[in-house]
């Protein structure tokens, strides 16, 4: 084998381990602290699920979940995985500071 093919082998192992670090582990990552929120809802816990539905938890199985959605205790059973978080979630952060600067807009408005 020639300096060529020495120099592409550790070119492919280059771009694997590229690969690796930056999209393989923190997928990984980012799926075992999900899975391990999942596994620590309890009952009375608050939470979102992926379709949006936010509930309080009555009862915990080890794949289900059952919740209340409203005072009119409507109960809904979800599978575990369909948490999304623990929680009510939140807005996203752009649309919040767009509401920031109308606020601030309308101030200098009002002093006129």
């Amino acid at each position: 084998m020639g300096a060529e093919g020495m120099s592409s082998i550790v070119m492919m192992v280059a771009m694997i381990a590229i690969f690796y670090f930056l999209l393989i582990r923190p997928e990984n990552k980012r799926k075992k602290k999900a899975e391990e929120m999942r596994n620590n809802i309890k009952k009375g816990d608050t939470i979102t699920t992926i379709g949006g539905i936010i509930g309080r938890v009555v009862h915990v199985t080890d794949t289900s979940l059952v919740i209340e959605t409203s005072e009119d205790r409507v109960r809904l059973e979800i599978a575990k995985w369909a948490v999304s978080t623990n929680g009510v979630q939140t807005t996203e952060q752009p649309v919040q500071e767009k509401g920031k600067k109308e606020k601030k807009a309308e101030e200098p408005a009002e002093e006129k």
